[in-house]
């Protein structure tokens, strides 16, 4: 049975999305906001609201990491695990905050009233450590002191909103502006421009620009909007835009600063899309670990509406007619790929697509989709108001324009740096204040890795291509040691549809757990290369391909911490075997000589 103030909050988020199966994903989420978990009570009324079974909708929400199937405490503590918040000792405050509070990891204490456990990364690196409260608000700068204050707060059952405000700041490091975060605010001007222009023009300029995507694959941005304007609408359809918010690569945090800072530069780009392709229907989806500034936006896209900029008749020209919905994720790496993404539009599990075909020919609800980052709709919107030939004369003949660079770890001052693309990598060192630096982890843990020698490569597409992030590490850092968390991270995320990436990467991090114990020989080496050949030919899709980039990188430019870990000249068992043969020696009621292993190391 579901208690009555439960059952009307989901008629009421039911009724207020008419009941859609597309709309699934956020009538669990927002069901979630108000009951805190989801019971199969209310897994199966929500069933019965949308006009699926009860098995589909606990399906879809099993896929989620921030929908709960269990309870979780009143107050809900996700700490963020990146690499950079570690650094700076989130697990050790994490763990001392469980002590304090008598909270087991991850599932709520008896009393119900704390839950605490780990979130890979809330895209805050520039300001960590950090805490993720409730799905929605986020500490920064966690510290000692704060927990021991926090403890506190919780066992005397103090209000959320009632915590101090200064631990909810989260602090603009934008560290070097240019173009697009040096501007002033858009506020129809790229609008104006295109419709002087015509669309066909503007996009012509957007192919002088030489415009590629800055979501990491770098695909041809005018190329890609061609293609979906030539698609064929199916009967009753619209083309669709869709802008990726979901920024989920550890160390990337600059689509953040974007939202904060330019979200009328990106809602403009997306409505210069539209008018390019004749689209009516626009999507914001934005990571669930950024549901705190939901609000914010959508009153920014109501700012719109009302300034003619958005919505019916835009500027008075009648057929003009577009509209932004805000999707907020639940918490899954993967819906970072783009067709993941649309899955999850539509109310499904974030399984990626196989293609052909492609987005841009059969995307959201079989209609021809445009799919790009913020940073990227930032862009096409400047584009769009200065002309193509302007956003060429920046950067490289192959990379043009400028490129946003989210900076953390060892440096004095992390945050987001802003270049004209072709800047070398010991340039941004230098601004950050980052010294005795021995690696860069570019673009991620799907990214590369670079050693000290390198640093005077440019990012560029045609050098080091860069989805947005730098992490730096000093001397001090063990790069095995980044590389295995590196490599739990992919078997956390992975999303288990293909056996390569499902089971190859929990086989990677048992390889890297092995190594760490003290249980690495020269035959583990042979057995982690051909993982990593395996992942990078057979994956569903390219988020897996990518798995173990940093396993290649640090075994080809950090042979040492690899090398004091694979002395042995025999194979060494991770386990011990002898101790395995004990239930069998149980059963039979044996424990002579005969009945055991000598295990030789």
């Amino acid at each position: 049975m579901i208690d009555p103030d439960a059952a009307s909050a989901i008629d009421d988020v039911l009724r207020r999305h008419g009941g859609q199966r597309d709309a699934l994903v956020q009538i669990l989420r927002e069901v979630q906001e108000r009951t805190r978990w989801l019971p199969r009570a209310a897994l199966a009324r929500i069933a019965g609201g949308v006009g699926l079974t009860p098995a589909v909708v606990e399906g879809v929400a099993s896929f989620y990491r921030f929908l709960h199937l269990a309870p979780v405490g009143r107050y809900h503590l996700l700490w963020s695990d990146n690499l950079t918040d570690r650094m700076q000792g989130s697990r050790l405050l994490a763990s001392e905050l469980r002590r304090l509070l008598g909270a087991p990891r991850g599932v709520p204490t008896a009393d119900g009233l704390v839950s605490i456990g780990y979130t890979s990364c809330i895209g805050h690196g520039d300001q960590g450590p950090t805490v993720l409260v409730d799905h929605r608000q986020v500490l920064t700068r966690m510290d000692s002191l704060r927990v021991i204050e926090l403890a506190e707060l919780i066992r005397a059952r103090v209000p959320v909103d009632d915590w101090p405000s200064d631990w909810f700041r989260v602090e603009d490091t934008v560290q070097r502006a240019d173009v697009l975060l040096g501007s002033p605010p858009m506020r129809g001007q790229a609008l104006r421009a295109t419709l002087a222009r015509g669309a066909s023009a503007t996009l012509d300029e957007l192919a002088a620009s030489r415009l590629r995507g800055r979501g990491g694959a770098g695909f041809d941005t005018a190329g890609k909007w061609r293609m979906c304007a030539r698609a064929p609408v199916p009967a009753g359809g619209s083309r669709v835009v869709v802008c990726n918010a979901d920024e989920g690569e550890p160390g990337t945090f600059k689509d953040r600063v974007l939202l904060e800072r330019e979200f009328d530069a990106a809602v403009e780009g997306m409505t210069v899309a539209a008018r390019l392709l004749d689209a009516r229907l626009g999507f914001v989806y934005l990571r669930g670990e950024y549901r705190r500034m939901l609000e914010d936006l959508l009153a920014v896209l109501e700012r719109r509406r009302a300034q003619r900029l958005l919505g019916a008749r835009i500027l008075d020209v009648d057929g003009f007619d577009f509209d932004v919905a805000i999707h907020v994720g639940a918490g899954a790496y993967v819906c970072g790929e783009e067709s993941s993404l649309i899955e999850s539009l539509e109310g499904k599990r974030g399984t990626p697509r196989i293609r052909p075909p492609f987005p841009v020919e059969s995307g959201y609800l079989g209609q021809p989709t445009v799919v790009n980052n913020v940073e990227t709709f930032c862009a096409a919107a400047r584009i769009a108001e200065s002309g193509g030939a302007w956003w060429a004369g920046l950067g490289t003949a192959a990379s043009t324009g400028t490129k946003l660079v989210s900076v953390s770890g060892d440096c004095a001052r992390p945050g987001i740096y802003e270049h004209p693309f072709g800047v070398p990598i010991n340039r941004i060192l230098e601004e950050s204040g980052a010294t005795r630096t021995q690696a860069v982890q570019v673009s991620g843990p799907s990214g590369l890795c670079l050693a000290a020698h390198e640093f005077g490569r440019r990012l560029a597409f045609e050098d080091v291509p860069t989805s947005g992030a730098l992490m730096v590490f000093d001397e001090t850092r063990d790069m095995f040691e980044t590389a295995r968390a590196f490599a739990h991270f992919f078997a956390h995320e992975s999303c288990g549809f293909c056996t390569p990436c499902r089971v190859g990467t929990e086989l990677v991090v048992r390889r890297m757990d092995k190594l760490a114990d003290g249980h690495g020989s020269v035959f583990d080496e042979r057995e982690l290369h051909e993982l990593e050949a395996l992942m990078h030919g057979t994956t569903h899709c390219g988020l897996g391909a990518t798995a173990t980039n940093a396993l290649r990188d640090t075994l080809a430019r950090f042979r040492p911490a690899y090398d004091r870990r694979l002395q042995a000249p025999s194979f060494v068992p991770g386990f011990d075997l002898d101790a395995e043969l004990a239930p069998a020696r149980r059963a039979t009621g044996r424990d002579d000589a005969g009945a055991h292993l000598e295990q030789r190391g």
